[in-house]
């Protein structure tokens, strides 16, 4: 989707952003003595975009060096007297790009596609997309030679006539090994204000003229709603007031869900009697649903299109109320959980007995085995190729038995994963969700995992909103990672800090559950109603680049094991993230 686009005209550049957008406030353009900055959605408050733009263009157009990146949802255009600057922030929620030929940057756009040529695709970036669903969004690749993402937190410095002058990446956050008792840190009360604090200004940055709040039943997002409420409550929102967004189900496993959706409706009403509950009947609605369509519309292959039916349906329903932002529990598990790859630390400072304590703890606190918390938390991000590899080799027989996040899936040939670098591409991808420190690392993957949604912003044109996720705020994920182990490590109360910051907020049941029911069903209703479809999307594929890359028969092969319910959640994204790539270069083929 093309919100902006820069380009050189006679050598000069020319800034061009799209008017229905500029309308609908998604995109801000402002102007001063220092240049002129182009921002695709928000900087230091969701409310006064105009006023972020401003101080974004005072800060970097009259200086050389690059000042910190301020919070918000935001990919930025600087033209300057004397130079360009391109600026995503750290969540990295809206993308930008930009094209080299001839050693010169041409062009820069919010949409890959549309600075691609689609005779032109990069193979290791297939390569890299396919070892997991968080590869795609946080690598300089992009599916065209050519074309450079810029990524999250970084800034681009280019001159006027297009040279590319440097890169400067996003700030590491600060090593904390925090203390393992709670004698030189925060008690549970303390942190749990903190970050409560946090919380409450993350979602105040984020709330618009109308906000939306995705509501589920879970603590995360009745958590984030409920403090929109209060906010509102307090006179600190929007005069459209606050709308409840929540689905319905009347069969299956997530009609469980239903009490506490209902429970926490009535809570949030109680703060905020105007705020108006938007329930969304989805019962004819299943994960695949249109693949086609979905997969391959959007501007890069994008794994988790098998549940965009679902999103599309509910976000549609707050597009036609003119809600200007949604907001979402998304990054709560991660971030707001207690952080176990504290275990993996202990056992690098050689502290194995307290370290076997502690996994034995949780693993009786979380009814799981104490093999299986080692296993995870500390022998895998160790030598995570490795343990896979062990996985695949004892669970074989199946095409998804032993899959996990790295491993070369069966239906990947073995010569293209070859020669476009698939080995190297793992590698680089288990270091980036283990890193030297786990423990630092999970956050940023968190940020990739927790929350992928480009067909939200391919929605957005027509939708009127980007969605936000308050718990993956640089604020509150700095908050959390400084905690020291003895106040988050809370076995059989997961999300501990959270529970105790929301403790006047959620209502009992809510605070009290450790157990949602996930959205299996929805998956498997899919992969029952549409497994003759994605297989015969594979067999009639005619894009050269999926025959060669795969072994169509052994990813059929595959959906039929998923539809039987062989694999677990790794496997299947593994064949999701296929099949998404096959019908995005299915429509691409057509669209060329």
């Amino acid at each position: 989707m093309d919100a902006l686009l820069l380009e050189w005209a006679d050598g000069a550049p020319r800034l061009w952003t799209s008017d229905a957008m500029k309308r609908q406030g998604l995109v801000t353009t402002v102007s001063s003595p220092v240049g002129t900055a182009g921002v695709v959605g928000w900087i230091g408050s969701a409310q006064d975009r105009s006023a972020g733009a401003h101080r974004l263009l005072d800060a970097f157009g009259s200086r050389k060096a690059v000042p910190p990146l301020p919070v918000g949802d935001y990919a930025a255009v600087l033209v300057c007297r004397d130079r360009i600057l391109l600026l995503r922030d750290e969540q990295a929620r809206i993308p930008l790009f930009f094209r080299v030929s001839g050693g010169l940057v041409n062009a820069v756009s919010t949409s890959a596609r549309s600075l691609g040529n689609a005779n032109e695709l990069d193979p290791r970036y297939f390569c890299r997309y396919l070892t997991g669903n968080v590869a795609q969004p946080h690598t300089d690749l992009t599916p065209f030679t050519g074309v450079h993402r810029v990524l999250g937190g970084e800034a681009v410095e280019l001159s006027l006539t297009g040279q590319l002058r440097g890169r400067t990446p996003r700030r590491a956050r600060p090593t904390t090994d925090a203390p393992a008792s709670t004698a030189d840190g925060p008690c549970l009360d303390e942190a749990a204000q903190d970050l409560r604090l946090a919380l409450e200004h993350a979602v105040g940055r984020r709330m618009g003229t109308t906000t939306a709040c995705h509501v589920s039943g879970g603590t995360d997002s009745t958590g984030v709603a409920l403090l929109a409420a209060h906010l509102l409550a307090a006179g600190c929102g929007g005069p459209g007031g606050l709308v409840l967004l929540a689905a319905r189900f009347s069969h299956g496993e997530l009609v469980a869900e239903q009490p506490y959706l209902g429970l926490a409706l009535e809570e949030i009403r109680r703060h905020t009697p105007a705020a108006r509950p938007v329930i969304v009947d989805v019962d004819d609605v299943a994960d695949f649903d249109d693949f086609r369509y979905y997969a391959g519309d959007t501007d890069e292959p994008h794994a988790h299109a098998f549940r965009a039916p679902f999103w599309s349906r509910l976000h549609g329903a707050a597009a036609k109320l003119g809600c200007d932002t949604l907001l979402t529990g998304c990054g709560a598990d991660p971030v707001a959980d207690a952080n176990l790859f504290h275990l993996h630390r202990l056992a690098r400072m050689g502290r194995l007995r307290q370290m076997t304590r502690q996994a034995r703890a949780w693993a009786e606190g979380s009814e799981r085995g104490l093999r299986d918390v080692v296993h995870t938390y500390v022998v895998q991000p160790t030598l995570p190729l490795t343990t896979e590899r062990i996985a695949a080799l004892s669970r074989g027989g199946t095409v998804l038995g032993g899959l996990g996040c790295f491993a070369r899936p069966r239906w990947l040939r073995r010569g293209f994963a070859r020669a476009h670098g698939f080995r190297e591409a793992r590698i680089a991808e288990s270091r980036f969700m283990y890193g030297r420190r786990p423990e630092q690392s999970l956050y940023d993957a968190a940020n990739y995992v927790a929350a992928p949604d480009p067909l939200s912003w391919h929605r957005a044109g027509q939708d009127g909103f980007f969605l936000s996720h308050p718990f993956l705020d640089p604020e509150v994920v700095a908050t959390m990672s400084r905690l020291p182990a003895a106040v988050t490590f809370r076995p059989g109360r997961p999300k501990a800090v959270l529970r105790e910051a929301l403790a006047n907020l959620l209502p009992a049941p809510i605070r009290g559950r450790v157990v949602k029911v996930p959205f299996d069903d929805l998956y498997a209703r899919g992969l029952r109603r549409h497994s003759d479809e994605l297989i015969a999307l594979c067999r009639s594929a005619r894009h050269p680049l999926i025959t060669e890359m795969f072994d169509v028969e052994t990813l059929c092969r595959a959906v039929r094991e998923a539809q039987l319910g062989v694999g677990d959640a790794y496997s299947w994204d593994r064949m999701n993230s296929s099949l998404a790539l096959v019908a995005w270069l299915e429509r691409l083929s057509a669209g060329s």
